[in-house]
């Protein structure tokens, strides 16, 4: 079988998402997010929004904004990991814990604060005026942001990259100080051919240049305004334009079918007027984000809804999380005196696998065995009432794992009896493992 590998995506919220924040970033993680090989961690990083903000009131809409983007766009919760930073207390522990093993000179070497003290010699003052803790650590966290989950891949761009090495050499160096494998070692994935989409003035895309043409922000009458405002060059109605390297042409296309792009080419080649190119490329851009929108600002109006899922994820998340720090406490010497023991092993059991019962639309009852890292680990076969689903769950639950078979692909027998299937990229033997744990809890 092939081995599931994590992906971990982390959104600061310090501003609300453009159209090259979707097509650069949004759109291809939620499109990964659905890979049967791929657990998906995508977060909120309020955390880092406050190195580079102090507006409390800009990073609460943020968090609103950006949370309701990411699903309106088609994040399907169910399938990821969809958490607020801040909602994971273990990320900021393992924090410290990583800043007590980083050296200093490393983090001397990062990009953000070597720009910073150039800059202030570069203008006569202090190297280090201005500069902030939290910007000099701003590594360590985003290490402990990958490493809390073991993430193996991390999607950035190539300004990201050394961020992800220094997670590699700050897990490497807690895994050998501590004589365990404690951490995967991340690698950074770096995709050339995400598309970068040009700005109102043919620069990137970019809120540093001020050139963006808004995601959902201000609806359908300021993505129409903004592209309007795009530059273009002096060429009238009839004079040929060519489409390469033609920022309406690359917004169209990043919208659009190859056969619906080509056909704009061909139409600029001819003479197309920009103020009816400009007016086709909104056309086709709103077609695509107007089912979106309307999903968005139901949501915005609706935050409790959005609270509920970004408190969901967070418990999905600390699932993981939870079990890891307390073998990276233990490991430093944070070790619980005997009085705390039962409190630690309560949390653990916190995380303990689980079967879940439930009604499809078919009108049938399943269950599933659920991992406590919120991963499915059995899919059952449908039954007609829920007595017998229970049942089922209940033999399996006194047999502890004993009797369970794997036959065909993925079928799974009790004795004779077939059962449900092995969920995708799960191994039978942690099926087996998650059922004893099951029956020694009953027992």
């Amino acid at each position: 079988m092939t081995e599931r590998r994590r992906v971990l995506t982390g959104i600061t919220t310090t501003g609300t998402p453009h159209l090259g924040n979707y097509v650069g970033a949004i759109r291809p993680a939620v499109a990964a997010s659905q890979a049967p090989d791929v657990d998906s961690f995508l977060f909120l990083a309020d955390y880092h929004a406050l190195i580079k903000c102090d507006d409390p009131d800009r990073i609460a809409r943020s968090r609103l904004a950006i949370a309701a983007t990411w699903l309106a766009c088609g994040l399907d919760p169910q399938r990821v990991v969809f958490y607020r930073q801040s909602d994971v207390p273990e990320i900021t522990e393992l924090t410290w814990l990583l800043t007590c093993v980083a050296g200093k000179g490393l983090l001397n070497r990062a990009h953000a604060y070597k720009a910073a003290t150039d800059a202030n010699e570069a203008a006569g003052n202090d190297p280090d005026a201005g500069v902030t803790m939290g910007l000099f650590c701003y590594p360590v966290l985003m290490a402990a942001d990958i490493l809390i989950f073991n993430a193996h891949s991390v999607p950035v761009g190539r300004d990201q990259v050394q961020h992800i090495e220094m997670a590699r050499d700050i897990g490497q160096r807690f895994n050998h100080l501590f004589k365990d494998e404690f951490f995967t070692l991340p690698e950074a994935a770096v995709d050339e051919s995400v598309a970068t989409l040009p700005g109102l003035d043919g620069r990137k895309m970019s809120k540093s240049y001020d050139n963006t043409v808004p995601l959902f922000e201000g609806g359908r009458a300021a993505l129409r305004e903004a592209i309007m405002k795009i530059v273009t060059d002096s060429r009238l109605p009839g004079e040929p334009k060519d489409p390469d390297g033609n920022a309406l042409h690359t917004l169209y296309a990043a919208f659009a079918s190859a056969e619906q792009a080509a056909a704009f080419a061909a139409d600029l080649r001819v003479g197309l007027a920009w103020g009816e190119a400009k007016q086709r490329v909104f056309e086709q851009i709103d077609s695509v984000l107007a089912p979106m929108r309307a999903r968005y600002d139901a949501l915005v109006a609706d935050p409790e809804a959005i609270e509920a899922v970004l408190h969901a994820g967070a418990v999905k998340a600390r699932a993981i999380a939870m079990p890891l720090l307390a073998r990276l406490r233990s490991a430093v010497g944070l070790r619980p005196v005997q009085a705390a023991v039962r409190v630690l092993a309560e949390r653990t059991r916190a995380v303990r696998p689980l079967f879940k019962q439930y009604r499809e639309s078919d009108g049938r009852f399943y269950f599933k065995l659920v991992a406590g890292d919120g991963r499915t680990l059995l899919q059952s076969r449908g039954h007609a009432a829920p007595r017998a689903a229970g049942e089922v769950i209940a033999r399996l639950r006194r047999a502890g794992g004993r009797g369970l078979r794997r036959l065909e692909d993925t079928a799974l027998h009790l004795g004779e009896e077939l059962i449900g299937d092995l969920a995708e990229g799960v191994l039978f033997d942690e099926v087996v493992e998650a059922i004893a744990i099951l029956a020694e809890d009953a027992g």
